[in-house]
């Protein structure tokens, strides 16, 4: 016999229904004015609040999921469409820049209209001997050569990287560090994607990578490390403890989505469908702004 949880989980399933229609049918029939954008945002972000309370209350909750995930697969396009508009994101790879996850960041870009302004994959593991030999005489370097500082360094890197302007660490480390080099230094990052593909590292070569994950998210801007659902090895529990968000499900369109949120300044967490994701599937729905979000 069905009870209240049950109703309540079927009543949130309807107003999924309902939300969705009304957003698909907005991306079909084209332009809407700023006003009807913002009061469709406020209704979906009235409507994930309600979805969370139900969540925690209801065993029903299958339901609710469901609709959830048909609500994102449909709206999607509407949702994230222009978002990032403007916005110069940099990308990370730690290992191997190839695959299907490139071409997952590549769409999210192009989904909601952001653009990559530089892209570096770096080497693992690092040579710090051969660092320490490269930066001797340095001046930006004072402080950061040394095994005892090599976290440190990670953090000048980070932090380089996001600024732009004059890039002395990476115009020295280059050829030590980088595989790949898209894009120039200078122009300060609006944003940073970063990927781990290489195996879990230790040691010398894991200081420096937190060093790195924290120089990247302590500029100001927003900073998320993502992965695929099937990664072998997973690297949310690193990014988060360099206080970077994360989303461990960027194959989807629900991670996609909550990449997109996190880029446009949503509250920093942990995003996703594993274990590890403690703030939900979804960061919560940006406030709207007065030109409609």
């Amino acid at each position: 016999m069905f009870d209240l949880r049950y109703h309540v989980a079927s009543l949130a399933a309807v107003f999924l229904a309902l939300i969705i229609g009304i957003l698909v049918g907005v991306g079909i029939s084209g332009p809407v004015d700023n006003q009807k954008t913002k009061f469709l945002e406020e209704q979906v972000a009235k409507y994930q609040r309600q979805l969370d309370q139900n969540a925690a209350q209801s065993d029903s909750d299958a339901l609710e999921q469901q609709a959830a995930l048909a609500y994102i697969n449909e709206t999607y396009p509407v949702l994230v469409k222009d978002r990032l508009r403007g916005k110069q994101i940099a990308v990370v790879f730690v290992g191997d820049a190839k695959g299907g996850i490139h071409s997952q960041i590549n769409r999210l870009f192009l989904d909601s209209d952001a653009q990559q302004l530089r892209l570096r994959a770096l080497k693992v593991p690092i040579d710090v001997r051969q660092l320490n030999s490269t930066l001797k005489g340095q001046p930006a370097a004072v402080g950061l050569r040394g095994r005892q500082n090599v976290e440190a360094l990670g953090r000048a890197l980070g932090q380089e990287l996001m600024l732009g302007g004059d890039t002395p660490l990476w115009d020295s480390l280059n050829a030590e560090l980088v595989d790949i080099h898209e894009g120039a230094n200078k122009a300060p990052a609006d944003g940073v994607v970063v990927v781990r593909t290489a195996d879990p590292q230790r040691g010398t070569t894991s200081r420096f990578l937190r060093g790195l994950y924290s120089g990247l998210g302590s500029v100001g801007v927003p900073a998320v490390g993502i992965e695929q659902t099937d990664a072998a090895h997973s690297a949310t529990k690193a990014f988060a403890q360099a206080g970077l968000s994360s989303v461990d499900n960027v194959d989807t369109r629900v991670g996609r989505l909550a990449t997109v949120l996190l880029l446009a300044g949503a509250d920093v967490g942990q995003y996703g469908v594993k274990k590890s994701a403690e703030d939900g599937a979804l960061p919560p729905w940006p406030t709207p702004t007065a030109e409609g979000g």
